[in-house]
């Protein structure tokens, strides 16, 4: 699939998770540890808590339900990205996710802000293309 065509048919729900992602990133980026027990805490935390949600989200009164590759690989990442960001922020001085820096928060913010106003303009180039 076309990169461009992927981030210009992005819904809202779709939107608001890859914002998630690229603040997740960014903090990722300002306060990165090399160490490998957050790294690997984080991936184990990710496989049980995954697996949970996979099995949770599979059962149904009705049968099973049909999951996307991404799906199910979005079921695993986000317990990842939730327990390295924890780990990663501990003791920062973070307030829920926002960090005490002022220009940390705007790094983020901007980064936000450049994503949602380039799936915009990409939208309204498709809707524009015939």
């Amino acid at each position: 699939m076309n990169v461009v065509r992927y981030f210009a048919g992005l819904d809202t729900a779709r939107t608001v998770l890859w914002c998630y992602a690229i603040w997740y990133l960014v903090h990722v980026a300002l306060r990165f540890d090399p160490s490998p027990r957050l790294w690997f805490t984080s991936l184990g935390l990710s496989a049980i808590i995954g697996a949970a949600l996979l099995l949770s989200v599979r059962a149904s009164s009705r049968g099973s339900t049909a999951l996307s590759r991404w799906q199910v690989f979005r079921l695993f990442l986000m317990p990842f990205c939730v327990s390295s960001f924890a780990a990663l922020v501990k003791d920062a001085g973070y307030v829920l996710i926002f960090p005490p820096s002022l220009l940390e928060n705007l790094v983020g913010i901007g980064a936000i802000m450049v994503f949602v106003l380039t799936v915009r303009v990409l939208r309204l180039r498709q809707a524009r293309s015939p």
